[in-house]
């Protein structure tokens, strides 16, 4: 019966993104919600614990007021919740994020197997599971698609290049889950009051041992940028020669193309 964690991270909801005149992206007034990917991570550990038994745990690290985040989390079926918090915590690197995870899972944890979502939705840099396994000296595999459990050993299906690879190994071990494992489950009323009644196990900063200083400074986070100039083309020679040497010109087409 194995005990599972399932980490998870709240980030802002891009659908409350403002978007103006300003080249800088506000998010001032942007709601958050649970990354999407790892909403699948969750729904996997559940299933899981539902399959084989044991327990599920989720686990975070965020700012003190993403307490929003700890009752979501919890009313997907989690029995208990871990809630690293900060203010310093709100916009942490891959890299801080791991060292964290790994001070409190081994610390204040015991586990079989660690769930992850392959990326996170607003930066997706795919680092904090294979970081995090490194830093626990435990195997990983990612780009999961489909999970068994024989006896002692885990069997993994991932997705590469050209097909499904099968992997086995033996537990404790992390696994960086794909979206199109399973379909999240929408927690109903009683799954959210039945979230107020579970444990959430509070850890602050001073109670961390780990070496967790940021390598990068983030300065502003600007809008991408698609400038259009509106230019009408006929469907006149010199028109349809200009559209080729505009194309060219920017590399869409084989030069000498007429």
């Amino acid at each position: 019966m194995p005990r599972i964690i399932a980490c998870y991270k709240w980030v802002v909801d891009e659908a409350y993104i403002r978007t103006d005149s300003s080249p800088e992206l506000d998010l001032e007034y942007a709601d958050k919600k649970m990354s999407d990917y790892d909403r699948n991570a969750i729904e996997e550990a559940m299933q899981l614990y539902e399959k084989y038994g044991g327990s599920v745990a989720a686990i975070t690290v965020g700012h003190p007021d993403d307490t929003k985040g700890v009752k979501d989390a919890l009313s997907r079926g989690p029995e208990k919740a871990y809630f690293i918090n900060d203010p310093s915590f709100e916009n942490l690197e891959p890299a801080q994020t791991a060292v964290i995870l790994a001070d409190v899972i081994t610390a204040k944890t015991e586990y079989d197997l660690i769930i992850c979502g392959e990326g996170s939705s607003d930066l997706y840099a795919q680092q904090v599971g294979p970081r995090l396994a490194e830093l626990l000296d435990i195997p990983c595999v990612t780009m999961v698609s489909k999970i068994d459990l024989a006896g002692e050993q885990l069997i993994a299906e991932r997705k590469v290049d050209d097909g499904i690879e099968t992997v086995s190994l033996s537990l404790p071990a992390l696994l960086t889950v794909l979206p199109d494992i399973n379909s999240p489950r929408i927690p109903g009323l009683r799954d959210t009051l039945a979230a107020s009644k579970k444990p959430v196990i509070e850890i602050v900063k001073d109670e961390l041992s780990g070496n967790f200083a940021p390598c990068l400074q983030v300065l502003a986070s600007f809008k991408a940028n698609m400038e259009r100039n509106g230019q009408k083309l006929s469907d006149e020679a010199a028109d349809i020669m200009l559209l080729l040497d505009t194309l060219q010109s920017k590399g869409l087409i084989a030069r000498g193309v007429k």
